[in-house]
């Protein structure tokens, strides 16, 4: 396993993320607690969770499988924003009040006495910046929180909160974890810039655009039973008959070159200037382990061109960053 810093903390984070959303949903409790287990076997040392993922359940489970010496193993992260209970005004967002009940409520779950890397899930501009700043400085002061991160925030919003943490003394955030996948490269035009300017990790998540690159959706055909996009609609139409067909294009140049699909998405992904630690999302070992086989596909300089050439760089055929998500976002 190959393992990189986490921007300039030099903490050291495997190159691929294990995401723990699909864990007590989509996996069962048993299976994800086994997947966890052999992923740390692998080398994987970096899990990335969400209080809202199945409304707690992902981190109660996560926290069984890193009880007594497994929780030393694992760089843990985790991230707050999303409601967490219908009918209460105060049960969202990025105040003080529901990050620190927040964090409290992710520590029992996770049963652990800290949290490595807190993320703010989205970004909430009705928000002061400072407000939210406070509250995770304070964490880190407590002892609860190491580090402080964002997810899918704009680059202006990062360059926001480093002004901030500087004229205030706060902690400052190490890293971003935005989509990023070869149907939505936006994030290549300011946000990777930005954060390779000021040191802040990058942690992709959907680098395999939740499945529209792996060759499960097709063009004119019939939806495989039980698939994502099959038991539930894409959200912003994902799936549009535009990035169908450029997929179509990208199904061929891997054919062509003797690529697998998934494989290739994921290391393309991988080795991006910039990209610190893509978050794979398995919900089976058989995906698992199809995931680390990314980790192995060369890459040449004529296979960029050709991808380049279907994706243009800084372009999308597929909406994945969006940093306008409310608080009954459905995460998928």
């Amino acid at each position: 396993m190959e393992y990189r810093a986490l921007g300039r903390t030099g903490v050291q984070v495997s190159a691929l993320c294990l995401g723990c959303m699909n864990f007590g949903d989509d996996c069962s409790e048993e299976d994800s607690i086994y997947m966890m287990h052999k992923a740390i076997d692998d080398g994987i040392n970096f899990f990335d969770t969400a209080d809202v993922y199945s409304r707690g359940v992902s981190e109660t489970i996560v926290g069984k499988a890193l009880t007594g010496e497994w929780r030393d193993k694992v760089f843990l992260a985790t991230k707050v924003y999303n409601r967490m209970a219908d009918n209460d005004p105060n049960a969202w967002g990025s105040h003080r009040y529901h990050i620190m009940k927040g964090c409290e409520d992710s520590l029992r779950r996770l049963g652990t006495d800290h949290i490595d890397l807190y993320q703010m899930h989205r970004p909430q501009s009705s928000i002061p910046i400072d407000e939210t700043l406070r509250a995770l400085d304070d964490l880190i002061r407590q002892g609860k929180v190491r580090y402080i991160g964002t997810s899918t925030f704009g680059a202006w919003q990062i360059v926001e909160s480093l002004w901030a943490s500087k004229e205030l003394g706060l902690n400052r955030f190490v890293c971003e974890q935005p989509p990023y996948n070869l149907l939505d490269r936006r994030i290549e035009r300011e946000l990777l810039p930005m954060c390779r300017t000021y040191g802040i990790a990058t942690i992709p998540w959907s680098p395999i655009g939740g499945g529209l690159l792996t060759g499960k959706y097709r063009a004119g055909t019939t939806r495989p039973e039980g698939a994502r996009y099959t038991t539930r609609s894409a959200p912003f139409h994902r799936d549009n008959e535009t990035a169908l067909q450029t997929v179509e294009k990208y199904i061929a140049f891997c054919a062509e070159r003797g690529h697998n699909p998934t494989h290739f998405a994921v290391a393309w992904c991988l080795r991006q200037p910039g990209v610190t630690s893509p978050i794979i999302g398995p919900k089976t070992m058989a995906q698992y382990e199809d995931y680390l086989k990314a980790l192995d596909v060369p890459i040449s300089e004529e296979d960029y061109e050709a991808i380049d050439a279907i994706f243009p760089p800084g372009t999308h055929v597929s909406e994945y960053y969006r940093a306008d998500f409310g608080p009954n976002t459905r995460w998928n």
